[in-house]
C-alpha cells in the first residue's frame, strides 16, 4: 500500500516499511510491473487548478451492434476520463472532465450524441468531490478479511 500512496518514496524507505532489505523490494516491485499488477507511475493533477471544472457522469444507451465502433470513438476523445460497460438501463456510463458546463453541453450534443450507435445520453453533473480515489490494495485487503471470515 506504501507505494500506491506515494509513487516517490524511496526504495529504502519501501523496504523499511514492508520489512525487507532493498534489494529483495526493488525485485518485487520489479515482479509486481512484469505481472502487470503495477501499470505505471503518474502524477496526480487536481482538475480545477488548470481549469477543468465539472465532472459529469453520462449514462449512454446504444445499439448492441454498434458496440465496437462507440468504443473506438471514446478511446480517442480527451475529455472521457473512463468509461464503464454496465448492465443495467443503460449500456456505458462515462465519466467526463470539462471546464463549463457551456463546454459540457457542447460535448454531448456535437461529440457524445454523434457517436456510432448512440440512442439516448442521461446526464449527472457532480456537485461536489466527496471522495477523490481510494486505494486499490486497501479494497484487495479488506476483500481478503471478508473471505477469511466468511470460512
Amino acid at each position: 500500500m506504501t507505494l500506491e500512496k506515494n509513487a516517490r518514496v524511496s526504495f529504502s524507505d519501501l523496504a523499511d516499511s514492508v520489512g525487507l532489505s532493498k534489494s529483495p523490494t526493488w525485485s518485487r516491485v520489479r515482479g509486481l510491473q512484469a505481472r502487470g499488477v503495477i501499470t505505471g507511475f503518474r502524477a496526480v493533477i487536481d482538475p480545477a487548478a488548470i481549469g477543468l471544472e465539472i465532472h459529469a457522469f453520462v449514462q449512454v444507451k446504444i445499439r448492441s451492434a454498434m458496440s465496437k465502433d462507440f468504443e473506438i470513438a471514446l478511446l480517442r476523445h480527451s475529455a472521457v476520463l473512463e468509461t464503464y460497460s454496465t448492465a443495467g438501463q443503460a449500456d456505458y456510463l462515462l465519466h467526463v472532465l470539462v471546464a463549463n458546463v457551456s463546454e459540457l453541453d457542447s460535448l454531448l450534443r456535437n461529440d457524445i450524441s454523434r457517436m456510432p450507435g448512440v440512442e439516448n445520453l442521461a446526464t449527472t453533473v457532480g456537485l461536489k468531490t466527496i471522495k477523490q480515489r481510494g486505494y486499490i490494495m486497501e479494497c484487495a485487503s479488506r476483500e481478503e478479511r471478508t473471505s477469511r471470515t466468511k470460512r
